[in-house]
């Protein structure tokens, strides 16, 4: 008896519900036939978790001279330097290098102003 009550009561529940409405439901963008709710419902989130696809990937294949990289490190320019080459100098190298005179004069620009320089008498300034 107490299932037929429940079931009685529950069928009743569902009959008002059919028929009832919340007020936002009456009019507006609510109301639409076609309208559904923007949040999902717990069962419908999300279905399967994003790390596990049922599609596989579809990885294109080709000539690897024709496929961009887009590894930052391949075309980094710092990276495609040449090696930097270190000298060692020992003592009678050093010493030998202090007794040349290895610069000239001439081997330095001559200095930019070597004479007055004539403005020109027409010029205006402001």
């Amino acid at each position: 008896m107490a299932k037929s009550v429940s079931s009685a009561t529950s069928s009743l529940i569902q009959t008002l519900k059919r028929y009832l409405k919340k007020p936002w439901e009456i009019t507006g963008p609510c109301a639409s036939p076609e309208y559904r709710l923007a949040v999902p419902n717990a069962l419908e989130y999300r279905l399967e978790c994003p790390a596990t696809t049922k599609l596989q990937a579809c990885v294109p294949t080709s000539d690897p001279e024709t496929v961009f990289d887009i590894k930052y490190y391949s075309r980094d320019q710092r990276r495609n330097r040449p090696p930097i080459r270190r000298t060692v100098l020992k003592k009678a190298d050093v010493e030998k290098l202090t007794k040349e005179k290895t610069f000239d004069d001439s081997d330095f620009p001559r200095v930019y102003l070597t004479a007055h320089v004539q403005e020109d008498e027409n010029a205006r300034g402001f």
